[in-house]
């Protein structure tokens, strides 16, 4: 029997190989998560086929840097995103086994340690399939062409007569395996960048393998506890570590520390006051010791005095206060999208509709805590930890070490959870100063507190949007003004392009208001809202801007078609006309996409699915909401309509049913697909309903589950998910169905009991308070 396919596990400490060269990152490199990883692309053409050809009789067959064959036909997938629950490894190796027109049982996945070859390593952004498909697609393909070509050599049978099905080359009457053509074939065949880009690759009809149902390669490991996680990290010789937290995440000093008490603790070494190049850390103190029950309970010890900031008195509501005052200054911020003719078009309408949108700070809560082991071995630093964006922190951890990048090496392992949080890879650093600092390895880890307060959170959010209406009810214009904290500005200021005005913006803080409906003169305004950006850290957590831009639009669009007197659902398909903002001939975008009518078509028919305009139930309704990818040019469209009842008595809001249908192109990885739709769906829903925390005194309320309180298993409706049936490219998955399912919500409340929510979470003291003044 074949053996099943399983996952390579990162070891703790590997010694150098060819995938664990030294580290080269660079600002440039940030671009590169829009170019497909083609500058490691082309230097795979340059070099890894013909590099591949004279070690293949030996050692195998390497025709790309993104897999190769061994001499037993066993095809090894490297994998340059984080591996998190989401079984991207599967996906990605799915892509490559069509093309390469593999038996699916050979393959093996390799999640490689950081190397400049990659390119960019980020794992994020629904990216990973929607823009690995086509550069891994053509390097299956020009792997299968090179074993064809050789395989009719030793078959001796001319190259035409040849086909490759399973892992076998045929012709003639006669086959050959992928492994038996590693072992004696010549296989010295090479690429250009250029070739490599022009290879031809299967059209929809002949794949065999993409679309169909099959076990994830990383389930084994993690049932049977083989994966190997950060947490799992271990190397001769480490100490463990616990942060001591100082009181803001910005502008504290340790002017004092006291450990006497701490010293009776056995096995505690040291409280290291941390000295920090980079400004990741300010003012931490960690303490040392021979195992972590040592160190977290010496921790709970040491005493600290610092000095703070500011950020020390700052509260939620000082920082939504900011983002209005903000908000009505018409002078700040970016204006992403300004039209000819917006205060023209308000200023002659017949009647205007305006509403304020807010959305409380939310935390990532992932399963595994944060942690990361660093060490000095062979001249570099290695750092040992799970990791979403390796390319962003590598600069910084080089920085804070005081050396040249490519002396600081990342090591890959499982993540147990990341949703954004690891993108941020803040939490080596301090790692890496505490081993400088001791002159041993230390393994530095957070309690799930500590995980909490150190936290780069999604940001609170106001929004203020306006709607002009014309003589006979038409759209004329629209303007929608959003301020947030920006983490994009605050880790990685180069990737915020310019707006009409000349003024930056993060566009992971306003995706989302730049919609697809056609709205006449439109105007849209990021605003940076700095007293967040000066309190905590913001992060990037699921879906980032479009949680809240879509939350705000999606419910405006609701009130805007009551206000108008129309259907919501024939109001929308109404503006869904393919003929707004920034859209070419014929509504085609600038993937060749009629964008509007594709998000049309999802909208009608998850409304068409859920019952749309059928009778309900007293004190319950149906609502409904859509979105597109993370990104306006990400060809992903998704639509929900919830389903509600609402208990005036209590307050309480039971989400009956989520219907919720997406149009991703193709589906390369069925399950995995339907798990992520699925699991952004319930996280769009906890947000909607239960999660939610404020700031006091410059840290969040709440530091662990007792009172932060996520979705709960009896709280979860039925899902019905559905896919619209498509052979164009795969597109993202990751984050789109977690936007629309708020605002579906919120529709579905007042169409149950005529009240408007506008604030997320949406809990039973707010709908009550809405329902004594309605």
């Amino acid at each position: 029997m074949r053996e099943a396919p399983t996952a390579s596990a990162p070891s703790p400490a590997p010694g150098p190989t060819r995938r664990g060269f030294l580290i080269s990152a660079t600002s440039a490199g940030f671009a590169m998560a829009y170019t497909l990883a083609e500058p490691a692309l082309a230097a795979d053409a340059a070099n890894g086929a013909a590099k591949g050809a004279a070690n293949g009789a030996a050692a195998g067959f390497e025709p790309t840097i993104w897999y190769d064959i061994d001499r037993e036909g066993i095809v090894t997938v490297n994998i340059i995103r984080a591996e998190m629950g989401q079984h991207v490894g599967t996906a990605l190796a799915r892509i490559v086994a069509e093309e390469l027109e593999l038996d699916w049982g050979s393959v093996r996945l390799r999640y490689v340690d950081t190397d400049p070859k990659w390119g960019t390593m980020v794992t994020g952004g629904s990216w990973s399939v929607w823009q690995s498909f086509p550069y891994l697609s053509q390097a299956g393909a020009a792997g299968r062409m090179a074993l064809l070509d050789e395989g009719a050599k030793l078959l001796r049978v001319g190259r035409a007569a040849c086909t490759a099905r399973l892992g076998v080359v045929s012709g003639g009457g006669r086959s050959i395996s992928y492994a038996e053509i590693v072992r004696r074939g010549q296989l010295a065949r090479s690429y250009s960048a250029e070739e490599l880009k022009a290879m031809p690759i299967k059209p929809a009809a002949e794949r065999r393998l993409i679309g169909q149902p099959t076990s994830a390669i990383d389930i084994p490991a993690k049932t049977t506890g083989a994966a190997r996680y950060g947490l799992d990290a271990e190397v001769p010789g480490m100490v463990y570590a616990r942060p001591k937290l100082p009181p803001t995440r910005n502008g504290c000093t340790v002017t004092a520390i006291d450990d006497s008490a701490a010293r009776a603790i056995p096995g505690y070494l040291k409280s290291l006051v941390l000295k920090d190049p980079s400004g990741t850390v300010p003012g931490w103190v960690v303490v040392c010791a021979e195992s972590f029950v040592a160190a977290s309970r010496a921790a709970d010890l040491v005493k600290v005095t610092w000095s703070s900031s500011a950020a020390a008195s700052v509260s939620e509501a000082d920082i939504q206060a900011h983002g209005l005052k903000l908000i009505t200054d018409k002078a700040a911020g970016s204006l992403v999208v300004e039209d000819a003719g917006v205060d023209a078009a308000f200023t002659a309408a017949t009647s205007t509709l305006e509403r304020d949108y807010t959305t409380a700070t939310v935390l990532h809560f992932q399963l595994e805590p944060l942690n990361a082991l660093a060490l000095h071995k062979d001249g570099r630093w290695e750092i040992h930890t799970g990791n979403q964006w390796q390319s962003l922190i590598l600069p910084t951890l080089a920085k804070a070490l005081g050396v040249e990048e490519k002396q600081v090496l990342m090591r890959t392992y499982l993540i147990g959870g990341g949703f954004g949080r690891r993108l941020n890879g803040d939490y080596a650093v301090p790692a890496a100063l505490a081993a400088q600092a001791l002159g041993r390895p230390v393994k530095l880890v957070w309690t799930r507190a500590d995980d909490m307060r150190f936290d780069s959170p999604r940001s609170p959010s106001m929004q203020r949007l306006r709607m002009a209406f014309g003589p006979v009810g038409e759209v004329t214009g629209m303007q929608h003004h959003a301020s947030a904290g920006w983490p994009t500005q605050v880790m990685v200021p180069t990737f915020m392009p310019k707006g009409k005005n000349g003024a930056p913006y993060d566009p992971f803080a306003i995706s989302g208001a730049d919609h697809w409906y056609t709205v006449g003169a439109q105007r849209v305004r990021a605003v940076s809202n700095d007293l967040a950006n000066s309190t905590f850290r913001p992060g990037w957590l699921r879906s980032v801007g479009p949680g809240w831009t879509n939350w705000a639009l999606e419910s405006f669009m609701d009130e805007a078609a009551r206000a108008a007197g129309v259907d919501p659902l024939a109001f929308r398909l109404h503006l869904l006309a393919g003929n707004g903002q920034s859209v070419g001939k014929n509504g085609v975008d600038k993937n060749g996409v009629d964008s509007a009518q594709r998000q049309a078509q999802v909208l009608q028919r998850a409304a068409a699915k859920a019952g749309w305009g059928s009778k309900m139930p007293t004190d319950t309704g149906l609502g409904l909401a859509t979105s597109f990818g993370q990104e306006r040019d990400m060809p992903t469209w998704c639509a929900c309509v919830a389903r509600v009842r609402v208990d005036r008595r209590s307050g309480v809001i039971k989400v009956e049913q989520l219907t919720v249908v997406v149009d991703a192109g193709t589906i390369v990885h069925p399950d995995g697909a339907l798990a992520q739709v699925e699991g952004a769906s319930l996280w769009g829903l906890s947000m909607a309903l239960h999660e939610g925390t404020e700031f006091v005194n410059g840290q969040v309320r709440d530091s662990n589950l007792n009172t932060y309180t996520p979705l709960r298993m009896r709280d979860v409706p039925p899902l019905e998910i559905e896919f619209i049936a498509s052979t164009e490219p795969p597109t993202g998955l990751g984050e789109p169905a977690t936007t629309v399912i708020a605002p579906a919500i919120a529709n579905a409340i007042f169409a149950a009991v005529g009240v408007r929510l506008r604030h997320l979470p949406m809990r039973p003291a707010d709908l009550l308070a809405a329902l004594k003044t309605s």
